[in-house]
């Protein structure tokens, strides 16, 4: 699996307490086992693997097609650890809601603890903040974010675990992230993907179609407030929610800016988008213009931009400048590792096996009772 998102249904309500104690001591001792064998390092890659991630999910007795098993596994995986740290090489900070907030302190708290660089702790917060803002912001598809995980080793490598859900639609969508596959936090920066669901209402300001997009947004941040917002209300003034074109008169001609009833894409943000004055839109812009971002990573890690404001460089960029983003869901693969049919593609049968195999040897080496074994190994032949 490379590149990964994966989509579940939206489940409420809480996790049994007896389940979740289940699950914790099942963790702990699976996770002592995988670190032992693998390293802490290999922990964090596989963490990335939604995969991987989902069928531990599937071995400690949760469903595997309920959103519910990325917080509860988080949370459970987190719990597990507790205490052993350090042994283990391996920190897990935040979480679901508030805690994902805490992610930034509880990194530095480690940090503190371990004797890590203060640079190499500053990086690690960098990183997760951008991964937030990444799938907040540049990855927008209707879903969002509400969990938040950072897990890291002592060695530096990390993995981020965030999952996001679509009310309307009651499902859930889960990111993966791993350091050592990212060139570029801005492009295609996700480790894995795999969805069995694709979005149609999309702007996928991280693809590498998007590139052309990305420049030109800083581009105009660079041009100043005056030329950038004159842009914005040029469509502000002949953009219409109602209609398939931008368009503007020029005498007694029709100049068509945009039109939408090309068949590249079946949605475009312009559609919908409300193009009243935001007092809050233009103070952002104002700040981003005074700060003159030299590339488009810095120019989403400034504080205040979010979604809108990326959107609208966007919006300018391709409506006014020619520079297209892609629309396209940056969804690749189906979650299982395959279809019997070979829809969406051939059965991987290699990693099919390998995810089992490594996964059965980790169980079989727990300290769990012969039947919980018997019991796990079931759910994950069943489930895979």
């Amino acid at each position: 699996m490379y590149r990964g998102i994966a989509t579940f249904t939206l489940d409420d309500g809480r996790c049994p307490k007896w389940l979740f104690e289940r699950m914790v001591k099942l963790g702990r001792e699976i996770t002592e086992v995988l670190i032992a064998e693998y390293g802490p390092d290999e922990f964090i890659r596989r963490i990335a693997d939604p995969v991987w991630f989902q069928s531990l999910g599937t071995v400690l007795a949760f469903d595997w097609n309920a959103s519910g098993l990325t917080t509860i596994l988080t949370a459970a995986l987190k719990e597990a650890i507790r205490g052993q740290e350090k042994d283990l090489g391996v920190f897990i900070c935040g979480g679901k809601g508030k805690t994902s907030l805490k992610t930034p302190d509880e990194i530095k708290n480690w940090g503190e603890k371990i004797n890590l660089a203060p640079r190499k702790a500053d990086n690690l917060i960098y990183n997760s903040k951008m991964a937030a803002k990444v799938d907040s912001s540049l990855v927008q598809d209707g879903f969002q974010i509400y969990h938040h995980a950072f897990f890291f080793s002592k060695n530096g490598a990390w993995s981020v675990v965030q999952q996001g859900m679509n009310t309307n639609e009651q499902t859930a969508r889960r990111y993966h992230w791993f350091s050592e596959n990212i060139k570029d936090l801005v492009c295609e920066p996700h480790a894995a993907i795999a969805s069995d669901k694709f979005q149609k209402k999309i702007l996928n300001l991280v693809s590498k179609n998007s590139a052309s997009t990305r420049q030109v947004s800083v581009e105009l941040t660079q041009a100043g407030y005056h030329p950038l917002i004159r842009d914005i209300n040029l469509i502000r003034k002949y953009a219409s929610p109602l209609s398939q074109t931008v368009s503007m008169k020029l005498g007694q001609q029709q100049l068509t800016l945009l039109n939408l009833e090309n068949k590249e894409f079946d949605f475009h943000p312009v559609v919908t988008e409300n193009f009243s004055k935001s007092k809050y839109l233009e103070k952002i812009l104002s700040k981003v213009v005074e700060e003159k971002p030299q590339s488009y990573e810095k120019l989403l890690a400034i504080s205040g931009v979010g979604p809108k404001t990326m959107r609208a460089l966007a919006l300018v960029s391709e409506v006014i400048y020619g520079a297209k983003a892609s629309h396209e869901d940056p969804a690749r693969y189906s979650f299982a590792l395959g279809g019997k049919d070979a829809t969406p593609y051939p059965v991987d049968r290699p990693t099919y096996d390998k995810v089992i195999e490594i996964l059965k040897e980790a169980v079989n080496r727990t300290h769990w009772q012969i039947i919980d074994k018997n019991k796990a190994i079931r759910r994950l032949e069943k489930r895979i």
